[in-house]
């Protein structure tokens, strides 16, 4: 349904960044702005930066696989600047911003296209403290910076860069839940992938405290990656096999059934931006256990929204988890509050943001040396 702001409905948007599957955050996000800027009647053409790799074999060589998909990825871009008005970059930190973001600003920049960058990394800080310098290049040749938070913002101001705000937006059609309120609160959930940025071990051994508790307690973690065995291995080395389960990671429509069979979600994370699992576990009725890292504490309030807690510190984490567990008015207080504010992140509300921004990429930024 259209938001009624004045966006010229002509308008084609040249829409660069991952598309699943992998299910994940960017992926998922660049999927759905794609389809809710063509309902609002803009022409969308997308070119992935997770297409899958020719030769086969090349997906196990990290570098190797990203320069052989540089070239067909820049000829797209340069085709792909040929026939849009502006470019929408998803950006990320490290080799994604160098190999796919970069690229693509400058095949905007050659063929006079207004490229808005879209930055999402939680890394940022560490990344630019060690690329400040090169990225403020490309940024030269963008037309507009924007971020979803005021983590994001702010830690772009450090080094030099102005930036603007337009969040993340989570479908509250889609991630719902008709009746979010519960008298036991024995189920949860980790919504992350099974990366060392997410701490899923922290997690586990909160868990192991709650089951010691409540041993009909039960754990799903949602996710994949490169610690999977080590983080079952842990599991099992807890005692908690039979309570904890690994799903893998899930599709869109299995993630929301997920988050509406969740009683309480945790984030363990110790690196994060505006985490789109927070956003939606909020959305679905379920409150959030969460570090207290990155921009988080820009989304959520601590006892108001969601439980905030020090990374790596398992002993806090599970302390706010038997207080959910134990206090069904403090839950359902967390579970009444985040429902309110998640509303800050529909399409609704973010549209009239995205929008002025494309109708003013017409003059690039400047940033100082």
């Amino acid at each position: 349904m259209s938001s009624g702001i004045s966006v010229e409905s002509s308008l084609h948007i040249g829409l660069v960044g991952p598309l699943p599957p992998p299910y994940g955050g960017m992926a998922n996000q660049t999927q759905q702005l794609a389809r809710l800027l063509q309902g609002e009647g803009l022409t969308v053409s997308l070119v992935q930066t997770n297409a899958s790799h020719r030769p086969q074999w090349v997906s196990g060589l990290p570098i190797i696989r990203a320069l052989l998909r540089l070239f067909p990825y820049c000829y797209a871009l340069w085709q792909l600047a040929g026939r849009c008005d502006v470019i929408h970059v998803m950006a990320n930190s490290g080799w994604s911003w160098h190999l796919f973001a970069a690229p693509a600003v400058w095949m905007a920049k050659l063929r006079g296209v207004p490229a808005v960058i879209n930055y999402r990394g939680g890394e940022a800080d560490a990344f630019l403290a060690k690329s400040a310098r090169s990225v403020r290049i490309s940024m030269r040749q963008a037309a507009a910076l924007i971020v979803p938070s005021e983590f994001l913002k702010a830690v772009f101001a450090r080094f030099g860069m102005t930036a603007s705000i337009v969040p993340n937006i989570v479908d509250l059609a889609h991630f719902t839940n008709p009746a979010p309120h519960r008298t036991t609160r024995r189920h949860l959930l980790v919504a992350r992938n099974l990366e060392p940025i997410y701490d899923n071990e922290t997690a586990i051994r909160a868990f192991s405290v709650v089951h010691r508790n409540h041993p009909d307690a039960t754990l799903t973690i949602a996710g994949s990656g490169p610690l999977a065995e080590s983080l079952a291995a842990l599991a099992q080395h807890l005692g908690l096999a039979g309570a904890v389960t690994f799903t893998g990671r899930l599709d869109r429509d299995s993630m929301a059934q997920a988050y509406r069979a969740a009683d309480i979600a945790i984030n363990p994370s110790v690196v994060d931006n505006m985490p789109n699992s927070v956003l939606e576990a909020l959305a679905s009725g379920v409150p959030v256990v969460s570090t207290s890292v990155g921009g988080v504490p820009f989304i959520v309030r601590d006892e108001q929204t969601a439980l905030l807690v020090p990374p790596r510190s398992p002993d806090a984490m599970a302390r706010a988890i038997l207080r959910l567990m134990d206090d069904t008015a403090l839950s359902n207080k967390l579970l009444d509050n985040g429902l309110a504010e998640v509303q800050k992140f529909t399409w609704q509300r973010v549209w009239p943001v995205l929008g002025e921004v494309y109708g003013k990429v017409r003059q690039p930024l400047t940033f100082p040396a």
